[in-house]
């Protein structure tokens, strides 16, 4: 019987994506109890457990509580999107539900008990329709631009509905219902976000750069960026969260690249890490032109993977010259991009690039391309490693990951390029 189990033909419900669906019921069989999916922990449980204890607080057609404050607009049907509040029914200091900056070295447990309280409001409107939507909308962009919780009182057409959402570009959230009205108390504008949105001659990218040098958060400035906060006055659209935090990341990201190609190239190997949800990320700095690869491998059983029986590899990277296409592995290349190049600037050093990210199966569902931004900007603020040789740097590398390196470098455009380039520099 168990033989037929493990070699049942998985079949995956696009609707509910971490359910397995086969005839005999795998799910079904194992109950979260004999882990026969393979993953360390159950994710059906874990939703199911947090489900339950937000159900009772949120059985209402009238939500109050304390916004972090946050925000979600969502992209179907663009170019008409919901767009809505984030409310917690409960009041009080909010704002970690929707810090990922906060969020490394939280366990898979405490983010999903922080992002299940999340209720989404949701109000249909036209992308174009930033100032003339209605007061409803209006206070959707109040709360995206506070840089406080503000205390949200909402009145539902339905009751809240749904589990925990989940997505590879944005953080988790609640169920959600149609708003009827929105009302709110004690918010406080963020005068620097104020002051970009005021200026209706202030192109996009002129204020998400402006707003980052004055030291607002990646994610501030993601939240208002989504709700059409920026740009010229007669140009501004609603953004969905998804597009609005890879162009934030990239936006950012590629200022910093341009800056750090005028400085002088750093003079070791270095080697960063970080150990997080079962990730281990790991940057190799290069003492060379400014380069940059994100290899991710992904282990059976984990979110990209939930089938195979082999680990997953893939890449996107960029030469000196950037990149004219979207990187094929998605928001987290332009997230780890952000991380690294901003490090660099710091330094005021340049360097080739190279993350290297083993997803093992206690990553048992995804919480958005923070958890690669975050863990990576946590790696480059330790001390690195430094190493005279890339052969010195590279069994280093080896040490701390489970792949071997030749898997690595059969998968890596840069780590072939830079070997087989030193090989031709030994005969000069």
């Amino acid at each position: 019987m168990y033989d037929d189990i493990f070699n049942l033909q998985k079949r995956r419900n696009p609707k509910r994506p971490f359910s397995v669906r086969t005839k005999s019921g795998l799910c079904v069989l194992c109950r979260g109890t004999k882990m026969l999916c393979g993953k360390s922990s159950c994710p059906v449980v874990l939703r199911y457990h947090q489900n339950m204890k937000v159900a009772p607080l949120i059985d209402t057609l009238n939500l109050e509580g304390s916004s972090p404050p946050s925000v979600f607009v969502g992209r179907i049907g663009y170019p008409k999107v919901s767009i809505g509040p984030l409310i917690p029914p409960v009041h009080g200091d909010t704002s970690i539900l929707d810090t990922p900056e906060s969020w490394v070295g939280k366990s898979m447990n405490e983010i999903v008990a922080m992002r299940s309280q999340l209720v989404r409001g949701k109000y249909s409107v036209r992308v174009d329709q930033v100032e003339n939507g209605g007061r409803l909308v209006d206070i959707v962009r109040e709360i995206a631009m506070a840089k406080n919780p503000a205390e949200v009182d909402a009145t539902l057409f339905k009751k809240p509905r749904g589990g925990l959402v989940l997505s590879d570009a944005v953080q988790p959230h609640g169920p959600s219902a149609p708003l009827k009205s929105l009302s709110v108390d004690g918010l406080k504008i963020d005068r620097r976000i104020d002051k970009a949105y005021s200026d209706t001659d202030l192109f996009a990218k002129d204020a998400v750069l402006t707003l980052y040098q004055n030291d607002v958060s990646v994610t501030r400035i993601q939240r208002a960026f989504s709700v059409g906060s920026f740009g010229l006055g007669d140009n501004r659209k609603f953004v969905p969260t998804r597009w609005s935090i890879t162009a934030v990341d990239d936006t950012i990201s590629k200022h910093m690249v341009e800056r750090v190609k005028d400085y002088p190239w750093i003079n070791e190997y270095r080697v960063y890490e970080s150990w997080s949800l079962d990730n281990r990320f790991i940057v190799l700095m290069i003492p060379a032109a400014w380069s940059y690869e994100l290899v991710e491998a992904w282990y059976p059983n984990t979110t990209w993977n939930p089938d195979g029986e082999e680990v997953a590899i893939f890449s996107s990277s960029e030469g000196y010259g950037g990149r004219s296409k979207y990187a094929e592995i998605g928001g987290c290349y332009y997230a780890a991009r952000l991380a690294t190049s901003e490090h660099l600037e710091r330094e005021k050093r340049q360097a080739s690039i190279v993350i290297l990210r083993e997803a093992h199966p206690g990553y048992i569902m995804p919480v958005g391309v923070w958890n690669v931004r975050e863990n990576v900007r946590e790696a480059v603020r330790n001390p690195p490693r430094r190493f005279n040789t890339m052969s010195e740097a590279l069994a280093y590398v080896q040490t701390r990951l489970d792949i071997p390196l030749s898997t690595w470098v059969a998968n890596s455009w840069m780590l072939r390029q830079r070997l087989f380039q030193r090989r031709l520099d030994d005969f000069t």
